[in-house]
């Protein structure tokens, strides 16, 4: 008899806190035989065990998210890329997206009351928002400023949690509210439950590419501020535009939606596209600007945007569909034939796009971006549950399961400086002669290395010792 797979969980589950972890969303529990059956139909099931590999591929995706985040500025081949094209770093988002996708799955398999469902994923969703506007809303000041506060005029809405936040409601809402109620028996019937979450997703893809190629973007202005560090005087820049369809930074239909609803105070002030070749002498790095730069080089644009979120939540949804896969199919070997045929047909989907004129571009969060990224996600989370679920290969990857099941409270003090900035708060004399800089002065070479990751300049003995 086959190896099968049940989900637990009726709901969100009620001993799990709202917030528990903004990826891992409820008890991912499963019932998976640990070798292949030879009793008889009357055997017990199997005992019920955590979904290992989710945790691994999700802990896997902190790792990266960190190594991305501090060793980036030093190898720019791994860092984000600048606008168009796709390094590394730019399947961190997505394969954050798709873990939740999948959680969701598993989640909400069976809901036994939807208006108690639907207020908890309404309760989880408002807590992660607003904790990703304290982490990301420019509220810290980073790890070279011991200060904090930010003018609420000027906070930045979206973010990291924010989109995640809003990809987590759509697919929950639609796995609550959109299923259908028969049991799966057949590819048929299998189609029957979840079409009208796909129709969803094709509307959402839709709605995207209209506004995206159809929405007419008119000449704006912006304020340049006066602390900016490239020589251009501060005061109202405008961007001439006037033109449909274009994906360039300074007049794309994303930018536009978002200047209009959230404003230009509340968006990303420092934009990947500085980097750009029109605005930086060291591109693909950050640098000075070229004599001949746009004035645009220095105008706000959020990469976690409105229209860009949308897009964004389609992953959710290829996420929660491979979850689907893991929950109704029985056997192993089928699961991960499933998951790679429709990986790799993700994947070729995505560079027909590009080849069709739609470039990967991260910011956007273009159509052949999600495919490709999404296409890798499902890859990437088909090699890991045969590491780990079926061959049982588990010691290796135990520490990324631990960050797996950790992974609100590491990205809180990793991606978000809260750590580093924390260790600066204890200095010596005066703030300069920080924890952080004294460990070059005493020679802890894993610690220093760390830290010129992040960016942060050696301190000598003899800075020191003259202060």
């Amino acid at each position: 008899m086959s190896s099968m797979i049940a989900v637990t969980t009726t709901e969100l589950d009620e001993r799990q806190p709202l917030l528990h972890n903004p990826l891992s969303l409820s008890n991912e529990e499963v019932e998976i035989s640990n070798t292949p059956s030879t009793s008889s139909s009357n055997a017990s099931p199997p005992p019920t065990q955590r979904l290992l590999s989710l945790d691994v591929f999700r802990g896997l995706t902190v790792a990266l998210m960190i190594l991305v985040d501090d060793a980036g500025g030093a190898f720019p081949c791994i860092n984000h890329s600048p606008w168009f094209g796709v390094t590394l770093a730019d399947f961190v988002m997505p394969f954050f997206l798709f873990v939740v996708g999948v959680s969701i799955s598993l989640a909400l398999k069976k809901v036994s009351s939807k208006p108690l469902a639907t207020k908890k994923v309404i309760l989880r969703t408002i807590k992660l928002f607003l904790l990703g506007l304290v982490l990301q809303g420019g509220y810290f000041h980073g790890r070279h400023d011991l200060t904090y506060g930010i003018d609420v005029g000027k906070i930045r809405l979206m973010g990291v949690l924010q989109r995640i936040s809003i990809g987590y409601l759509f697919a929950a809402m639609s796995e609550i509210w959109l299923v259908d109620s028969i049991t799966v028996d057949s590819p048929m019937t299998f189609v029957k439950k979840y079409y009208i979450q796909w129709m969803i997703a094709f509307l959402f893809c839709t709605f995207y590419i209209c506004l995206l190629y159809g929405l007419y973007v008119p000449d704006w202005e912006f304020e340049v501020p006066s602390t900016n560090l490239f020589g251009y005087e501060f005061g109202t820049k405008i961007v001439n535009c006037g033109v449909k369809g274009s994906l360039e930074p300074p007049c794309n239909a994303v930018g536009l939606i978002d200047r209009f609803f959230l404003g230009e105070h509340h968006l990303y002030q420092h934009p990947v596209y500085r980097r750009t070749k029109q605005c930086s002498v060291n591109s693909p790095d950050y640098g000075p600007l070229p004599p001949s730069s746009p004035g645009w080089c220095l105008a706000p644009f959020d990469p976690e945007g409105i229209l860009s979120s949308l897009m964004a939540a389609i992953t959710c949804f290829l996420g929660l569909q491979f979850g689907h896969i893991l929950v109704h199919f029985k056997g192993h070997m089928q699961r991960l034939c499933l998951w790679s045929v429709y990986s790799f047909i993700i994947l070729f989907t995505g560079y027909v796009f590009e080849l069709l004129g739609i470039p990967f571009c991260k910011p956007l969060y273009t159509l052949s971006y999600m495919c490709i990224t999404a296409g890798a996600s499902g890859l990437a989370l088909t090699i890991i549950f045969y590491i780990v679920d079926v061959k049982h290969f588990r010691k290796p990857t135990m520490i990324l399961q631990w960050m797996g099941m950790n992974a609100l409270i590491i990205y809180a003090l990793a991606a978000c400086d809260l750590f580093p900035a924390a260790i600066q708060g204890f200095y010596l004399g005066s703030p300069e002669n920080n924890m952080v800089r004294l460990c070059f002065l005493f020679g802890c070479q894993p610690c220093s290395v760390l830290f010129l990751l992040h960016g942060i300049p050696p301190l000598n003995k003899y800075s020191v010792l003259t202060r």
